[in-house]
C-alpha cells in the first residue's frame, strides 16, 4: 500500500539515535530493527532520498552520551555518509532547539519517515513535534524499539508493550505506521 515508489520525492529518511550508546541501554524488543534501518537507509541511498541521522548529545558529564565518548558515536552499519545531514539534540524532541523545522523547509521537505531508538521516547516526541508541525509522518514499526522499564507504580513492562502502545498513541492522529517492507517492497 505504501510501497517505496509511492513516497514524495522529498522524503527524509529520519534516523533517531541510532548510536553506540544504545546498544548496552538494556533489555530490548526488536532485536532486527538495526537491519530494517539499514535497508532503507541504502535503498534512500540508491534513490538519492534525503537522509537525516539525529544524535543525542547529553548535557550531563558522564552520561555514555556526552560529546567525545564512544557512546555518542553513531553506529558504525549506520554511520552518516558526508552528503547526509546530521542534527544534533539535547532533549528527546529532535525539534527542539536544533534549527531541524528550518533545514527540513529551506529544502522543501514535508514527508518524514521515522526510524530508531526509542519507540517510545525520542521518536515518540519527535513525531508528535513533526505532525504538530504539519509535516506528513510515516514511522517504521520493526525499524524501532525499546526497552523494558516500570510503570508508574513500579510495576515492570515489557520493551514489546512499551513499543506497541507507543505506535498505538502515534497511529492516525501523528503518523501512518508501517513495516520496513512497505517501504522496500
Amino acid at each position: 500500500m505504501h510501497a517505496m515508489t509511492d513516497l514524495k520525492p522529498l522524503t527524509a529518511l529520519v534516523i533517531i539515535d541510532m548510536q553506540k550508546g544504545m546498544l548496552s541501554a538494556g533489555p530490548r524488543n526488536n532485536p532486527d530493527a538495526e537491519s530494517h534501518v539499514a535497508s532503507l537507509l541504502s535503498r534512500w541511498r540508491e534513490r538519492c532520498l534525503p537522509i537525516v541521522h539525529v544524535r543525542h548529545l547529553s548535557r550531563t558529564p558522564g552520561s555514555p552520551f556526552w560529546p567525545g565518548q564512544p557512546g555518542a558515536e553513531f553506529q558504525d552499519l549506520l554511520a552518516p555518509q558526508a552528503s547526509e545531514h546530521i542534527v544534533d539534540k539535547h532533549v528527546t524532541d529532535a525539534f527542539a532547539h536544533s534549527g531541524f523545522e528550518r533545514w527540513l523547509h529551506q529544502r522543501g521537505i514535508h514527508a518524514l519517515v521515522f526510524v530508531g531508538v526509542s519507540t517510545n521516547m525520542s521518536v515518540e516526541a519527535t513525531v508528535r513535534s513533526a505532525a504538530c508541525l504539519g509535516f506528513d509522518c510515516s514511522v517504521v514499526a520493526d525499524a524501532c524499539y525499546t526497552y523494558d522499564r516500570p510503570d508508574i507504580d513500579g510495576r515492570p513492562r515489557s520493551a514489546e508493550d512499551i513499543h506497541r502502545v507507543a505506535l498505538a498513541n502515534l497511529s492516525g492522529e501523528y503518523a501512518r505506521i508501517l513495516r520496513a517492507a512497505d517501504l522496500l517492497a
